[in-house]
């Protein structure tokens, strides 16, 4: 398979990711009184730096969504080192296991951290990442 479409196949796949996360932790509620009442806790109980009021619910809320915004960036900067690799633009393999390797870390953390289905997705993610930056053959890539 050519370069051009395992970067595709994984911008869709990271797509997915980012909005099955954004989903998953917008909408997950604790199913234990003990899990709620943490959960309330995060929400309700604010404090002061300076001049600015917080909660953690509300970092919990600003992380996540950061995260589905750096999910969104890959699975942008994928579909575009597909377009780079159709072109032939130097870079493209460097830049390609660079998400290799960033992939590598969200599976590693996902199993460690987080539930399966995560997992599975990195993983997935990672080797047609690995398969694309593996198919990239030197300056000779305008022929893809």
């Amino acid at each position: 398979m050519r370069a051009v479409l395992w970067f595709r196949v994984v911008a869709i796949i990271l797509l997915l990711f980012a909005v099955g996360h954004t989903y998953g932790f917008l909408a997950f509620r604790p199913p234990t009184a003990e899990g709620r009442a943490v959960w309330d806790a995060m929400n309700n109980v604010h404090f002061s730096v300076g001049r600015s009021t917080f909660s953690y619910g509300g970092f919990y809320k600003g992380f996540g969504l950061s995260i589905s915004a750096f999910q969104l960036f890959s699975a942008w900067l994928a579909w575009t080192l597909g377009s780079m690799a159709r072109r032939g633009i130097p870079g493209v393999r460097a830049i390609a296991w660079g998400l290799f390797f960033l992939q590598v870390v969200g599976l590693v953390l996902s199993v460690r951290y987080f539930a399966i289905v995560p997992a599975v997705l990195s993983a997935i993610a990672a080797l047609c990442i690995f398969q694309a930056a593996r198919s990239i053959r030197g300056p000779s890539l305008a022929s893809e």
